[in-house]
């Protein structure tokens, strides 16, 4: 079946509903990525190369492949490492409560299992386990909880590569010790992030030190939100790594969160400088335009609040472009993106939306550039000081830089005039 940009935006909005994506996801969807793993029931998100996924686990048929041969993986072809590794106790109970999910889930395995690595944690000991099947082979994290050790998230691999796999996991009561895999790959950490008050996102990264083929890592309590990121070097979007168990941060209670409405309007104009109707066409801003407000890495859910778009043209023929970027239940950003005629986009200007007061959006641009106002629903108008009110069209405007008043008449007719600050 071929899909066009509808469909892929269609199964992508339903299946990322409650996460946040990076600006140009659809384009790197459509390229393809690297990963050749499935799973039994994914979300696909803004944290990873194209998409960020929590997984649970799955299967899929390699072409030509009758079900009688094993894809080669290194995982199965080394000894047990970590200082649990010859803890015999440890290793018939990680077997054991592995048979036992396998089964569960109904994986066709091939052999026993094979315990990849063993160790003790703060959290108490945990283990990584690979197991052959019909289909390539099954890995997965063994985490220590009260009533004894406990399979997380199953992962089917179906090539001998190990990027795409769950390579890190939190564990703990707190979600605050951080497990990495030494895949045999340098990866760097970062356990705090910061929003600037400019709303720039600030993230500091430090090198993974493996010892004994893993990394026990402590890190802020995980419990409400993901402020962790683990990616191999170069740290980027392409080579995030995905870490197991935070889908219970990032979806408590298995509740779903509700989707944001998508508000896109070209303003009066816009074509001109735009030649086309960029909302139509459903423009995002280049990732590195916007690289200073995305966390590069980092996992996250949204409040539900719009996701607004407006496209202009500023009076001295520049290409407009606002953009929201919101995470988790922080304020919304709203960034102004100007460029020139074959210029790429710059950020020029951002504040934050109030989406309960009548006039969200107050974005004073530079160089006497305007002032992007956005309302939704609603007709705007302005004036200079005390001058007559003139018309602003509705839901979204780009003001002259002199005006002082907006005036918003709602749905309901009600009317609120508003200062248009410095």
């Amino acid at each position: 079946m071929t899909m066009n940009d509808s469909d892929v935006r269609g199964i992508l909005h339903r299946a990322t509903d409650d996460l946040v994506s990076p600006p140009g996801l659809l384009a790197e969807v459509r390229r393809g990525g690297r990963r050749r793993v499935v799973r039994r029931r994914a979300v696909l998100a803004a944290l990873c190369a194209a998409v960020v996924v929590v997984p649970v686990a799955g299967v899929l048929d390699l072409p030509g492949d009758a079900g009688n041969t094993r894809a080669a993986s290194p995982l199965l072809d080394q000894p047990t490492r970590g200082d649990l590794a010859a803890d015999e106790g440890y290793l018939r109970q990680v077997r054991q409560v592995w048979q036992r999910r396998i089964k569960e889930v109904g994986d066709r395995t091939r052999g026993e299992p094979h315990v990849v690595w063993a160790g003790g944690t703060p959290a108490g000991p945990a283990a990584y386990v690979a197991h052959p099947t019909a289909h390539g082979t099954t890995v997965g994290f063994v985490e220590p909880t009260a009533g004894g050790p406990r399979v997380r998230t199953l992962t089917q691999a179906t090539d001998g590569e190990t990027d795409g796999l769950e390579q890190a996991a939190l564990l703990g009561s707190q979600r605050d010790v951080l497990l990495v895999l030494d895949f045999g790959q340098p990866v760097e950490f970062s356990a705090h992030l910061r929003s600037m008050p400019d709303g720039k996102v600030e993230r500091t990264f430090e090198p993974v030190v493996f010892r004994d083929g893993a990394a026990v890592l402590s890190v802020p309590p995980q419990r409400t939100k993901l402020t962790v990121a683990v990616s191999r070097t170069p740290v980027e979007r392409r080579n995030a790594i995905h870490i197991d168990g935070t889908s219970e941060i990032l979806f408590p209670d298995n509740k779903d969160r509700p989707a944001p409405p998508l508000l896109r309007h070209t303003l009066p104009g816009a074509e001109q400088v735009w030649g086309t109707d960029p909302a139509a066409a459903e423009v995002n801003a280049p990732t590195e335009a916007l690289a200073d407000y995305i966390d590069p890495v980092g996992a996250h859910t949204h409040n539900g609040s719009p996701l607004l778009w407006v496209y202009g043209a500023t009076p001295d023929g520049r290409r407009l472009l606002v953009e929201t970027v919101q995470y988790d239940d922080d304020p919304s950003r709203v960034v102004a993106l100007l460029a020139r005629k074959y210029f790429p986009f710059e950020a020029v200007a951002s504040t934050t939306a109030d989406w309960s007061a009548p006039l969200p959006v107050r974005l004073r641009l530079p160089d006497e550039q305007g002032v992007v106002v956005a309302s939704e629903g609603s007709a705007l108008s302005f004036r200079v000081g005390d001058g007559q009110w003139q018309d602003a069209g509705r839901d979204a405007a780009l003001l002259p830089a002199t005006a002082t008043e907006v005036r918003v008449t709602d749905a309901s007719g009600a009317t609120t005039t508003v200062p248009v600050s410095s």
